[in-house]
């Protein structure tokens, strides 16, 4: 056993999840589904929340990326399975100083496609006078420029929230939360994760199965691209409206937007290797030389060994460090064998990573 781990359990410290990991477990691809049935479970857990507590309003803050997306697509099936009009989806799009155009209107036109009214609350003026109460130049684009933005939106949505008597939907994937890639009470906060047991691949791949869908004026499924029906009308439908939207959505790079031209994955590796080492590393048991080596055989020609080594490295580190996140996250929908909360899997954040 590594030195440094006898001294930490010596000293009271655990291993949470990791003292009942599988062993001899062989790596295996990850998270495997029909996004129809990941969908399915999303409707049926968020329409079962809402039963329970006897809400009728949802509060989404709606960016243009993938996960709003996503959560935003689950909200409006939520609502049709519990016979709730779709007024009771308060969507907010909040643009900050890195908001692209492109992000801003595929907000925009998903939210019509869908039949969500949505607002606009730039966050600019209130952020820029945050900074400057507490003594920032309002420039400098560092932790407290990035993170304050991320707040304000927050607290935004909470307080409208408070307003129509409903919940925050939080929009965090799974793959986030198990990086910690959020704000500490910003985005990392809500009344309910309905993304939180779902990867980004997968979120990906959902986006992409619902856009592929088309889905007539009145919401009912079909093909997408629309139906000659659909174009002798010489109107697109609110659904093939919504589809186009989401199709740009899945090919945008993902993205906080919280300064201009920032690329997540440039940042930390690509998510398809880290949805690979989630899935590997709780589920399988697999550690560190394992996941690099079924990472290299699987990913080697498409990444490179150089990236897929710095990657592993980021996410075991992050994994552990920011576990704090995780140990006061929100509810959420379990959709897979396992997810990031306290009963299912964790790892206590002070844990020595060099062992893994």
């Amino acid at each position: 056993m590594d030195k440094r781990l006898k001294e930490y359990i010596k000293s009271g410290g655990t291993l949470g999840s990791l003292a009942k990991l599988p062993k001899g477990r062989a790596a295996s691809a990850p998270f495997p589904c029909d996004p129809a049935k990941v969908y399915a479970k999303q409707v049926d857990g968020l329409a079962l929340r809402l039963k329970r507590i006897g809400v009728k309003d949802v509060v989404i803050g709606v960016s243009g990326g993938l996960d709003s997306a996503l959560v935003l697509l689950v909200a409006v099936g939520a609502f049709k399975k519990l016979s709730l009009p779709l007024s009771g989806i308060h969507a907010y799009t909040m643009p900050g100083f890195g908001t692209s155009k492109r992000t801003k209107t595929n907000a925009d036109l998903l939210c019509e496609g869908l039949g969500v009214k949505m607002e606009t609350i730039s966050i600019a003026k209130s952020v820029r006078q945050h900074l400057k109460d507490i003594g920032h130049d309002g420039k400098t684009p560092d932790a407290a420029y990035e993170n304050s933005q991320a707040r304000m939106r927050t607290l935004i949505l909470m307080d409208k929230a408070n307003m129509v008597g409903g919940i925050v939907l939080g929009t965090g994937d799974m793959s986030e939360i198990a990086l910690g890639w959020c704000t500490y009470n910003g985005d990392h906060m809500s009344m309910f994760g309905v993304n939180s047991g779902v990867p980004k691949t997968i979120v990906r791949k959902v986006c992409k199965w619902w856009a592929e869908k088309r889905v007539t004026g009145n919401g009912e499924w079909g093909t997408y691209p629309p139906s000659e029906a659909s174009r002798r009308r010489r109107c697109p439908s609110r659904g093939a409206k919504a589809a186009k939207a989401l199709l740009d959505i899945v090919a945008t790079p993902v993205s906080p937007e919280l300064v201009k031209g920032q690329v997540t994955e440039d940042k930390i590796g690509p998510y398809e290797l880290h949805d690979f080492f989630i899935w590997n590393f709780c589920k399988n048991g697999l550690g560190r030389k394992a996941l690099y080596d079924a990472a290299a055989k699987r990913y080697g020609k498409t990444y490179g060994l150089d990236l897929i080594g710095r990657t592993l490295d980021t996410f075991l580190y992050r994994l552990v460090s920011q576990a704090f996140k995780r140990n006061c996250a929100p509810d959420g929908i379990r959709v897979f064998s396992f997810d990031f909360s306290k009963e299912s899997w964790s790892i206590p954040s002070d844990m020595p990573t060099g062992i893994l």
